[in-house]
C-alpha cells in the first residue's frame, strides 16, 4: 500500500519529534509518573513485609520506560505496515478509562481491557461512536509488541512474595509487574489541511499518498503520534522468574494475533465484531487465569527442603549476594553447624559479630561451594529471604487492587456487617 522505504524513515523522524513536542511530552510524562507510583507501591510493599529494600524504584522506571521506547517503535512500525489506520478509534476515550481500571486493580492498566469495555460500549449503547475494528486492532497489535516486551524483560525486577496457595500452605515465589508507555505513530486519515474531525495538523505531520490504482477518493494518511500504555502482572511459582515471563510471552502471542484476526474480519460482520470486543478483555483474562492455574497445579519451586534452609530472593550486591548466594540455593551449613530452618539461619544472624563461613548448594552450578558470610547489617538479615516454611501469618493478595478497588471491598464488608 505505501512506499515502505520512504515511509519507514519518515515514522522514525515522526517518533523522535513526538517525544519533543509541547503537545504530547507532558502526557508522555505523566504516564511516567503513574507508572512510577505503581513501581513505588510494589516497592514499599516489599520493604514493609520482607525488609529487603532495592537501589529505588526509579531505576524501575526508567528501564520501563526505554523498552517502552523501543516497543512504541517497533509498534509503529507494525501498525503503518499492516495499514492500520486510526483517525476514527475514540483514542481519547481509551485513556480514562485505562485510569479509572486501574484504581480498581493496578493491573487493568491495560487498553485490553479499555478498549473491550470501549468497542462493548460503542456496539450495544451507540456511545461513543468509535471505528470497533479499529480499536481492538490496536489492542491486538499493541499486545503483540507486550509479548516481547515481556519475552525481553518480563522477569526484570521480580518482587519476592510469600503465597497462599488453594489449600491455604503459604508457599514462596516472584511477583511479576510491568508497566510501560508505549509512543506510537501511527496512519490517520489526513484531508486538505486538517485531519478528518477537523484537528490540525502540526507541520511536522507528514502527508503519505499511498498511490493506489483505482482509488476513487485518493486518499492521502499523515503519521499520527499518539501515547498508549502496557501493563503486565503475573507470578512465578513453580517456575523461575525467567522461565515463567518466557511461557506468558507465548501465551500473550498467541492471543494477540488471534485478536488481531478478529480485527480483521469485523470489518465485515457485526456478530464477529461483537465477539472480537468481548474477547479483548476475556481473552486477556484467560490468558492470566490459565497462565495462574498452572502454577497452582504444579509441584511449587519455592519450599522450605529436607536439609537446610532454601533462599528465595537475594539483594543484589549484598551480604549473601557476595558470598556468592542466589535464589533457589540451600543454605547447608554455618561454620559446620548444620541448618534445618529459619529459626536457626535468625539466631546465627544475631549473634554473627565475625565473618561467618557458610556450605550451600548451589542450584545454577548443582553443587556444593563455599563462600563467607560478612557479619548481617542491622535489621537486613543477611540481605536474602528464606523461602516460606508453610505456616507463616505474613504474606501478599496475589492480586493487588487499587484506591477504587480497596474502598470498594471496605464498603462491601460494611454492607455485609
Amino acid at each position: 500500500m505505501f512506499p515502505f522505504a520512504e515511509v519507514f524513515p519518515l515514522i522514525l523522524q515522526t517518533f523522535i519529534q513526538m517525544l519533543t513536542d509541547l503537545h504530547f511530552l507532558p502526557l508522555f510524562l505523566v504516564i511516567m509518573i503513574i507508572i512510577a507510583m505503581q513501581y513505588r507501591r510494589a516497592e514499599k510493599i516489599k520493604e514493609e513485609l520482607f525488609g529487603m529494600k532495592n537501589s529505588g524504584f526509579w531505576a524501575d522506571v526508567f528501564m520501563s520506560t526505554g523498552f517502552g521506547l523501543l516497543g512504541g517503535l517497533v509498534g509503529s512500525f507494525l501498525m503503518v505496515f499492516i495499514g492500520l489506520s486510526l483517525s476514527e478509534s475514540g483514542l481519547i476515550y481509551l485513556w480514562p478509562i485505562a485510569i479509572l481500571l486501574m484504581l480498581i486493580n493496578v493491573r487493568f492498566l491495560c487498553f485490553a481491557y479499555s478498549g473491550g469495555i470501549l468497542s462493548l460500549s460503542s456496539l450495544l449503547l451507540g456511545f461513543p461512536q468509535v471505528n470497533v475494528s479499529q480499536i481492538i486492532a490496536l489492542v491486538a497489535v499493541l499486545h503483540i509488541v507486550e509479548s516481547l516486551l515481556i519475552l525481553a524483560g518480563g522477569h526484570l525486577g521480580a518482587a519476592p512474595a510469600y503465597i497462599k496457595g488453594t489449600g491455604g500452605k503459604v508457599t514462596g515465589g516472584f511477583t511479576l509487574q510491568k508497566f510501560w508507555p508505549i509512543p506510537l505513530v501511527v496512519l490517520a486519515v489526513a484531508g486538505a489541511g486538517p485531519i478528518q474531525g477537523g484537528v490540525e495538523m502540526p507541520s511536522w505531520w507528514p502527508l503519505i499518498k499511498p498511490g493506489l490504482p483505482g482509488d476513487p477518493q485518493n486518499m492521502v494518511y499523515t503519521l499520527m503520534p499518539v501515547i498508549a500504555g502496557l501493563g503486565y502482572g503475573d507470578m512465578a511459582m513453580a517456575r523461575s522468574p525467567v522461565e515463567k515471563s518466557r511461557l506468558s510471552a507465548i501465551y500473550l502471542g498467541v492471543y494477540s494475533l488471534l485478536l488481531l484476526i478478529l480485527a480483521v474480519l469485523a470489518e465485515h460482520s457485526r456478530v464477529v465484531m461483537l465477539t472480537a470486543a468481548l474477547f479483548s478483555p476475556l481473552g486477556h483474562e484467560a490468558v492470566v487465569l490459565i497462565s495462574r492455574r498452572f502454577e497452582f497445579m504444579n509441584e511449587p519451586l519455592y519450599v522450605a527442603p529436607d536439609r537446610g534452609v532454601k533462599v528465595l530472593d537475594v539483594l543484589p550486591g549484598g551480604v549473601a549476594w557476595r558470598a556468592g548466594i542466589r535464589s533457589g540455593d540451600i543454605i547447608l551449613a554455618i561454620n559446620d553447624e548444620d541448618l534445618n530452618n529459619k529459626s536457626e539461619l535468625a539466631q546465627f544472624q544475631a549473634r554473627a559479630i565475625f565473618q561467618q563461613r557458610v556450605d550451600y548448594y548451589s542450584h545454577a552450578a548443582g553443587k556444593i561451594r563455599r563462600g563467607f558470610l560478612a557479619p548481617a547489617n542491622p535489621g537486613r538479615h543477611w540481605d536474602m529471604l528464606p523461602v516460606p516454611e508453610g505456616n507463616e501469618d505474613i504474606y501478599i493478595e496475589l492480586l493487588q487492587g487499587g484506591l477504587l478497588g480497596s474502598w470498594l471491598q471496605k464498603l462491601w464488608r460494611v454492607l455485609k456487617g
